[in-house]
């Protein structure tokens, strides 16, 4: 295991590092890259500032906003686990955020359950149970599966179920389960504004360090080389299939608590939580953002969700066009997302262990 550890991180900065050398250069800041200095933490520090000052300068309806914007990145971090870091193209997300909120609004309206310890744990695991069944079906085959069939495999499945939400009258069919009660801890509920939004921040914060520890981890280095070259790592011996149905489980995971999240936020469920609409907007996040970061996909999020609010506020008739033009041209121009105007390829893949010596002939090299 060991062995095969050290073999993986010889091989990734082989495969990768004159790719991203280039792409520093073309695309990425490279004289924070040349003096070693980090801007990932920067920016994490930056987003965190911003989002705890948010609800003491915004007023209560933009408050109210804020936290549906902060449940979405909570989803879209979801995504990029699969994406960004183990190549997985889901477009099926949305089936394990929209499950998880009809569970908990079934919780709450059959059985009056609406304790936070208990209905977030049950949203979790139900993204996780129907990951698990989704990702075994489409990624544990006997020969491994390709992109095209995983990608066309998970929109049948967020179609399926958004066809079967709206057809199954114990859900509510069209109109979903309205008027699903507060979420509680004992006597007190938690009601839209600046409790519900801290709370929701907290979460994101906890999420997004086990999503930042796993990544930087043994397991994160494997999903760094699956990403990078696949068949390398399967030649170092990894169950590559395997890994990619772990971190799926994972990732449906993390959609089914900020689908539980969404449903007490909003106080209804409806079927385009589980619909392809969603899932397609939860790609542009991390396409916008920049995949392959984690804090690119908070700030995707972020950064689309404002836009919208602002534009169909002031133009209400043709806003999704302006907005489209606005993710064609970030696409187009900047293909590794906005995160790529401040942050280098060579710190988006990210470094593994201790820091390596240098050789001599690094150090004359080195020397002025």
């Amino acid at each position: 295991m060991l062995k095969s550890m050290g073999a993986v991180k010889q091989a990734i900065p082989a495969e990768i590092g004159g790719e991203a050398a280039a792409a520093m250069t073309e695309h990425g800041p490279t004289k924070q890259a040349a003096s070693g200095r980090k801007v990932l933490p920067i920016v994490e520090g930056v987003v965190l500032v911003a989002a705890l000052f948010a609800p003491l300068l915004l007023q209560d309806y933009l408050t109210v906003f804020a936290t549906r914007v902060i449940i979405l990145a909570l989803f879209a971090l979801s995504f990029d686990l699969v994406w960004g870091y183990a190549g997985i193209m889901s477009f099926g997300q949305a089936l394990f955020f929209g499950s998880a909120g009809y569970g908990v609004a079934l919780l709450a309206r059959d059985l009056n359950i609406t304790n936070i310890f208990l209905v977030l744990p049950a949203g979790t695991i139900i993204g996780l149970t129907f990951a698990l069944l989704l990702g075994g079906f489409l990624l544990l085959g006997r020969h491994p599966s390709s992109v095209i069939f995983v990608s066309l495999g998970t929109l049948t499945g967020s179609y399926a179920a958004d066809r079967l939400a709206r057809g199954w009258y114990y859900l509510g069919g069209q109109n979903g389960i309205p008027s699903i009660s507060s979420m509680t801890l004992g006597s007190y509920e938690f009601s839209e504004g600046p409790p519900f939004y801290y709370l929701v921040l907290g979460l994101l914060v906890v999420v997004y360090l086990l999503c930042r520890f796993l990544v930087r981890s043994q397991f994160g280095l494997a999903l760094a080389g699956l990403r990078e070259n696949e068949q390398r790592i399967a030649f170092f011996g990894y169950k590559t299939q395997h890994l990619k149905a772990i971190i799926f489980a994972i990732g449906g995971a993390v959609a089914g608590l900020a689908g539980s999240l969404y449903a007490f936020h909003e106080g209804f469920v409806w079927p385009n939580m589980v619909g392809v609409v969603v899932s397609t907007q939860v790609v542009l996040y991390v396409l916008f953002g920049g995949s392959g970061t984690l804090i690119g996909a908070v700030i995707g999020a972020v950064i689309v969700e404002g836009v919208s609010f602002w534009l169909s506020d002031n133009y209400r008739e043709v806003w999704p066009i302006i907005l489209g033009v606005l993710l064609l041209l970030v696409i187009l121009f900047r293909p590794l997302g906005l995160i790529s105007f401040v942050l280098g390829e060579r710190e988006r893949v990210g470094s593994f262990g201790g820091k390596s010596r240098k050789t001599g002939k690094e150090k004359r090299d080195a020397a002025p």
